[in-house]
């Protein structure tokens, strides 16, 4: 065992289970990436010394990726607002005065206009939200245009429309999708108090049929809506247990937003809570990236080189991330550079056949 837990001073209770903590993830070392994971192994691991955790977390990251490159991905409200669910943390849901307005879903061309900005600004992966308890067969010939438009701009695609059937992913995939997002949001136990008009296992459903139909799964969930750190860790668990982990996970720092419920009860994480949770999302699911996703505007550069090292891989870029701020193009650039980091490689500029695909799709 690498890490010493011989500290004078620490009850032999919490040195044993520090112990334990550290010999199971010592064996990630050498077994295949497991599914099994229990919550109370996982908070055995998230309650390690701090330096022992990131230690694990940064030598389970450095096996799977370059620790020096940062994925970044641009994310585009494609239909705002209106939304007949009652996410207690949404500022697009129709139950709630937010002051967001329900709008229409945006032409395909202009979508494609902000996908080759993106590019240009150096994302790799343009990712699509709309509005939506799940999209209608009306809407689906445009948001499958969309797809394929940036599909042929050399991106990745990511769509986010709410709960789908098997069908709607089989056109989906057909149109170019490489990944889904859908995210579970919080434990089981705590999300009935922050959603009623519909259940965890119908999240679980549609990512169900997004696996099943070739897609790749986003997932991942809220931090800072009164839940508490149990609740954080069994959410990382939940997607740490199912049958394949997602490729991406997301995790966001809530928003206060007015006239949304979970105003009342809702405490932001610290920094070194947020970085313990990043890097137990590194050592439970060790091949997937790990997105700082909403929230970012409001973590310092600090806590934010913090998470880097606790082995989070990815970030938003742009001004807004659906209704809410998001650090500038040029604040992360200057970040990265302070760190010695540096952004994913964009992909190379189309050719002429590219632009007629795109030419073609709208």
């Amino acid at each position: 065992m690498s890490v010493a837990t011989e500290a004078t001073g620490l009850p032999a209770t919490q040195t044993a289970a520090i112990r334990t903590a550290a010999i199971r993830t010592d064996s990630l070392r050498t077994a295949s990436v497991r599914t099994d994971w229990s919550v109370a192994e996982a908070r055995e691991i998230y309650d390690l010394p701090f330096p022992a955790l990131l230690f694990r977390a940064q030598e389970i990251h450095r096996r799977h990726f370059d620790p020096a490159v940062v994925e970044t991905a641009t994310l585009l409200s494609i239909k705002t607002g209106g939304c007949p669910e009652d996410c207690g943390y949404c500022s697009q849901s129709a139950h709630w005065k937010t002051g967001v307005k329900a709008g229409k879903l945006m032409q395909v061309e202009r979508v494609l206009a902000e996908a080759r900005r993106a590019r240009a600004g150096g994302a790799t992966r343009f990712c699509m939200g709309a509005a939506w308890r799940s999209p209608r067969d009306r809407d689906m010939d445009a948001v499958c245009a969309m797809i394929a438009g940036v599909k042929a701009l050399g991106l990745e695609t990511c769509v986010t429309l709410g709960m789908l059937t098997p069908a709607q992913v089989e056109r989906l995939a057909s149109a170019g999708l490489d990944y889904y997002n859908h995210n579970i949001d919080t434990s089981p136990a705590f999300y009935p108090q922050i959603v009623t008009t519909r259940t965890l296992d119908d999240r679980l459903e549609t990512l169900a049929n997004v696996r099943a139909g070739g897609v790749k799964v986003c997932c991942g969930g809220i931090v800072g809506m009164g839940e508490t750190v149990d609740d954080r860790i069994a959410m990382l668990v939940t997607l740490a247990t199912l049958e394949r982990h997602p490729e991406s996970v997301p995790l966001n720092m809530w928003n206060a937003i007015e006239g949304a419920p979970v105003m009342d009860k809702a405490k932001p994480a610290d920094a070194i809570s947020f970085a313990r949770l990043v890097a137990l999302a590194r050592i439970l699911m060790p091949q997937s990236v790990v997105r700082l996703s909403a929230g970012r505007h409001a973590m310092s550069d600090e806590m934010q080189a913090l998470c880097f090292l606790a082995g989070a891989n990815s970030i938003f870029t742009g001004d807004v991330l659906l209704t809410t701020g998001n650090p500038a193009r040029d604040a992360d650039a200057a970040l990265l550079a302070k760190l010695g980091m540096r952004a994913a490689e964009a992909p190379p500029r189309p050719d002429a056949s590219e632009r007629q695909a795109c030419a073609l799709s709208a």
